[in-house]
């Protein structure tokens, strides 16, 4: 299960690098990566820096995010 969690986190973190910050999709591609991290129980603060998670959780908390208005990450 680690290795699939690892597997999905670097892909969610390499298609969110290889999308133009106004891409269209992204916003969709942001909400898959904010969901798959809250479903698997990760604070962003408490990710292991280099982990496939925490590069995920480094690259979706780059993003405007308004907890109030899009739903809260934890």
């Amino acid at each position: 299960m680690e290795r699939l969690h690892a597997a999905v986190a670097d892909k969610l973190a390499d298609t969110i690098d290889s999308m133009e910050s106004d891409a269209k999709g992204l916003a969709s591609i942001l909400n898959v990566a904010r969901q798959f991290l809250k479903d698997n129980g990760i604070d962003v603060a408490a990710t292991p820096p280099g982990s496939p998670l925490g590069k995920l959780a480094d690259k979706v908390s780059e993003f405007p995010f308004d907890p109030a208005e899009d739903g809260r990450l934890n």
